[in-house]
């Protein structure tokens, strides 16, 4: 607790309207970046399908494993996901634009542009990620057998994918923001933000399909390490942010 109370006491020192100018110019760049919005649209159609294809293949008698089971956490691959493609491209695709160097020369400060790109980033993927959970509850109590929308409104899933998607979508968002500063080409670092990530899916898919039984403290314990991690990602990420190198692997 003493590390997050140091995190936020450090975020307030920053300029608002600065990190915020950041936030506005980079979804702006997202929305004109057909790469990025056709990975954006790609993978929660990806993690969508299995849990929609698990309520409306169960009948009435799978009520009971779904309500105890994790399998809609299978949902959470889109705020591990999404956000690490977007930070990825944060610094690597300015590069290539040529547009990073005239950001640099102001006088805006490190830690401001990498806050301001990290909530670019990670925004937007909390916001699609409970769009898309929230319109698998609304087909599933639509369509599926009334038995099947019972036990998974009563699932213990929608609490966690509720309190986990901003946690994981932060921490994708710093391992992307770290290759993104280090890497010159934005293919390369949305491929290997990707695999950075990997552990995060790995572990998400052994608890959905119940390989790794996950308890309560397990969650709580997994949040609270997830939560800390979070308050000081931009801490370990805006050291890496290097303005000469930046500058003139840009010019080179």
């Amino acid at each position: 607790m003493i590390l997050i109370s140091r995190g936020v006491s450090g975020l307030a020192t920053l300029n608002r309207r600065r990190v915020w100018a950041i936030t506005r110019k980079e979804l702006r760049e997202y929305r004109r970046n057909r790469s990025v919005l056709v990975a954006v649209a790609i993978f929660p159609i990806v993690f969508l399908v299995q849990p929609m294809v698990a309520i409306f293949s169960s009948g009435a008698e799978a009520a009971g494993y779904l309500q105890h089971s994790n399998e809609l956490l299978y949902l959470l691959g889109i705020p591990i996901l999404v956000p690490a493609t977007l930070a990825a491209h944060a610094i690597t695709g300015e590069r290539q634009q040529g547009s990073l160097e005239p950001v640099l020369t102001t006088p805006i400060r490190r830690e401001e542009l990498i806050l301001g790109k990290a909530l670019a980033a990670m925004l937007p993927s909390i916001v699609i990620a409970y769009l898309v959970f929230g319109l698998f509850l609304v087909a599933a109590r639509v369509f599926a057998p009334p038995e099947i929308a019972a036990a998974i409104y009563q699932s213990q899933s929608i609490v966690v994918q509720v309190v986990y998607t901003p946690l994981l979508a932060a921490a994708t968002t710093w391992i992307g923001l770290a290759i993104s500063t280090r890497t010159s080409d934005a293919r390369v670092a949305q491929q290997l933000s990707i695999l950075g990530s990997l552990p995060l899916i790995i572990a998400t898919v052994l608890v959905a399909f119940d390989i790794v039984h996950a308890t309560t403290s397990l969650f709580v314990a997994a949040g609270v390490v997830l939560a800390v991690a979070d308050a000081q990602g931009w801490r370990f990420v805006a050291p890496m942010f290097d303005r000469e190198r930046l500058i003139t692997g840009t010019r080179s």
